[in-house]
This record gives structure tokens, C-alpha cells and sequence, in this order.
């Protein structure tokens, strides 16, 4: 039988879905299992955009333009235009969903064996699309003690190489649920600019700040207008994972050319999910207010709940819907594979995702979980109350 490559057998496996077969095994005995390890809301998607898709006649379904309609990269820059950040059209790739974006700018920026700066933790999918473009990432450790907050600009610089690329920012910050501020993104822009390297930044959860805390794009730092590549989804905005449409987006024009390349050679992003978010961008901010209110609500019937379990430490996460937590156990891969094979409460059980798969050290995040706050309040608290009910009896306790 042929081996497989190489990066084919390295290819890590995703930490927040690799327990799906125990989960489906729980399912099959007739456990309930609380989903609070994948990113997917339970949010009503906006009905104005899926009344749109509905609505559209086609005769032939024919391929997209590789960079997207211009119909709806049009609507973008409107989009784009309301949130203080100006681009034109053709400076956006529509790309299937933000996983694409983030390939095509691994593979147009960065040489094999060329590195980039992440503080850590950080969304363990990063580390797939830099392996598949010959590239690594290097970490800057945050802390939870200070809510994962921006590690001091030294530390950045101090990592600095000849190999160093780009740095990266995921803003709000899955999976920690930080907010990164303006001051410490111009920091960041100052080595940027100081060292000329990229700058990616996930900026999916845009809408997603609490506690009267706004968003700043990187597309605002003044001074590296060529060094930033932005990435957008509209997967978590419009509660829409299906759709599979994301962004690229770039003031810089070899950035855009190279990209353009690899769209032109996967043909085309799919056009009904084109139909949807262009529909989608029309939501009225009342859709937004209501469910920003909704993850604070979650986020802080989750905070004060999992605080209140001896041993277990939950920041408040300002933004996304997501948060990292400490737990009192000898290891959060075995703890929560056990939740699953060996627990129930009530007949359910949670599922989070260890957060050993968040570091590049995976000792780092062996009394770590990453959890969602996207299903609603009574699951959070059913959850809340396994998980304490669980801690009483795990063997690995510490």
C-alpha cells in the first residue's frame, strides 16, 4: 500500500473536534452531550438574508468570479465603510469561509520555513495552514491571570529573527475571548513597521464587545498601510457556519495579486453563500444589540458559575464567545475524553476542548479547556452544574 506524505501524517488533528468520535459514541448510549467545545451559536440566523436566498432565481449555476461578485465585494466596502475601515473592491478576495483566507495568506506571505509571531494561546487551526505552507509559528505566552492580555512588546521583539515574517492578532481573540486595545495594537504596529513584516489579523468576532468596549481594526493603524492582511468570516456575525464565506482583504496590491492567483486555480467561492452575505450585510443593528446582550448574559452565567467550582479559575473574556478556564486535573486531555466515556449527570455530560491543543508546548495547557458560550443560558448552567459534579468524582483530581 503507498504511504501517504510527510505533511500528510503531520497534520495535526483539530483540538476542538478530535473527541467528536467519543461524543458520537456518548450519543449513541443515550447521553446528552452539551456542546461547549465548537464555535457554533445557536443564535437565529438573520431572516432578511436567508428570505434573500430563497428568493433568488436562477437559471444556471454558473461559477463566481475567483475574487468574489462585485456586487457583493461592493457591498462590503460599505460594510467595511461603517466600521471605520476603507478599502475598495478590489482590494477584497471572497474566499471559502476564513479557513481559505487564512491559507492564501500563509502561502502568499510567508517562505518555507519562515515564522510567525502568535501570542498563545491561540486557535489551534493557525497551526494547520502553517504547516501546509512550509511556515511555523512561534508563541508568545500570555497569562490567565491577566485575562490573556497582550504579553509586554519586548517579549515580541525579543523573539524576533532573522526567519521572523508577520505576526498575528485573532481580535477579539479566539480562544481566550480577549479584547486587544488600541494601544496595545499600536505597539504592535510600531515593530511591525520598525522590523517591515506582515500583519494578519482575525477580526471574525468584530461585533462581539462587551462591557461598552469598542473594536479597532488593524486597517486603522496609520504607517503600515501595505503590512496589513486583514481575514474575515461571515460564519459567527450572521450566526451563518454554513455559508462558507470569508475575506481576504489587503491595501497591498502584490498581496492581492498572489492571492487572486490561488483563487483563479480553486475557480470560484460558492455563490449561493455570495447571495446570503450580501443579503446579510442589510441586518439591522437591532439584530446585534439583541444578541450582544444574549453572550453577555451567557458569558456572565458561565463566569460566575465556573468560579464558584473549587478549583476552577474562568477570566472575563471582553469580546468573541469564548473563554479559556483552569481546572483541577492531572490532564485536560484525559478529563474531558473521561466526561465522556465515563460520566453522566442526569443523563448528560459536556464536551470542551483540552487546551493542550491551543499551545505550542502542549504541557502548557494541561490544566486548561477552552469553552463556548454560544448555546443558551439553562444549557450553560446544566453544563456548569456537570462539570462541578464531575470534578467530585474524577479520578485525576489534583
Amino acid at each position: 500500500m503507498p504511504q501517504i506524505s510527510k505533511k500528510g501524517n503531520d497534520l495535526p488533528k483539530s483540538a476542538i473536534r478530535k473527541l467528536i468520535p467519543y461524543s458520537d459514541a456518548a450519543k449513541a448510549r443515550g447521553t446528552k452531550v452539551i456542546h461547549l467545545n465548537i464555535g457554533q451559536p445557536d443564535i437565529e440566523t438573520p431572516k432578511g438574508a436567508l428570505k434573500a436566498l430563497a428568493e433568488t432565481e436562477i437559471g444556471v449555476l454558473a461559477y463566481a468570479p475567483s475574487n468574489g461578485n462585485l456586487s457583493y465585494r461592493k457591498k462590503l466596502v460599505e460594510y467595511y465603510k461603517r466600521n471605520d475601515i476603507n478599502i475598495n473592491e478590489n482590494e477584497i478576495i471572497v474566499t471559502c469561509g476564513g479557513s481559505e483566507a487564512l491559507q492564501f495568506a500563509f502561502t502568499v506571505c510567508l517562505n518555507p520555513g519562515e515564522e510567525i509571531l502568535i501570542p498563545e494561546p491561540y486557535y489551534a487551526n493557525y497551526n494547520t495552514f502553517a504547516m501546509l505552507s512550509d511556515s511555523q509559528i512561534k508563541t508568545i505566552p500570555s497569562s490567565i491571570k491577566d485575562g490573556f492580555a497582550l504579553p509586554p512588546i519586548e517579549e515580541f521583539e525579543k523573539a524576533i529573527t532573522p526567519k521572523t515574517r508577520a505576526i498575528m492578532i485573532c481580535n477579539p481573540n479566539n480562544p481566550t475571548g480577549y479584547l486587544y486595545t488600541k494601544e496595545e495594537l499600536l505597539k504592535v504596529a510600531e515593530l511591525v513597521k520598525k522590523y517591515d513584516l506582515f500583519l494578519f489579523a482575525d477580526e471574525v468576532y468584530r461585533e462581539f464587545c462587551y462591557d461598552g468596549a469598542e473594536h479597532f481594526s488593524v486597517m486603522q493603524l496609520e504607517g503600515i498601510e501595505q503590512n496589513v492582511v486583514l481575514l474575515d468570516s461571515v460564519s459567527k456575525r450572521y450566526s451563518a457556519c454554513g455559508a462558507r464565506i470569508g475575506t481576504l482583504i489587503s491595501h497591498n496590491q502584490d498581496v492581492i495579486s498572489a492571492a487572486m492567483r490561488m483563487a483563479m486555480a480553486r475557480l470560484s467561492p460558492p455563490s449561493f453563500g455570495q447571495i446570503f452575505s450580501e443579503a446579510a450585510i442589510d441586518t439591522p443593528k437591532e439584530y446585534f444589540d439583541a444578541v450582544s446582550a444574549e453572550y453577555v448574559a451567557r458569558r456572565n452565567t458561565l463566569v460566575e458559575g465556573l468560579n464558584k467550582i473549587p478549583g476552577c479559575f474562568c477570566p472575563t473574556p471582553k469580546g468573541a464567545f469564548y473563554t479559556m478556564i483552569e481546572l483541577p486535573v492531572d490532564d485536560s486531555d484525559k478529563f474531558c475524553q473521561w466526561l465522556l466515556t465515563d460520566f453522566t449527570y442526569n443523563g448528560e455530560t459536556v464536551m470542551m476542548a483540552p487546551g493542550t491543543g491551543f499551545y505550542v508546548n502542549p504541557e502548557d495547557g494541561k490544566r486548561q479547556a477552552r469553552i463556548t458560550y454560544c448555546l443558551c443560558i439553562d444549557d450553560l448552567k446544566r453544563a456548569i452544574k456537570c462539570l462541578e459534579e464531575a470534578l467530585k468524582i474524577y479520578p485525576g483530581r489534583i
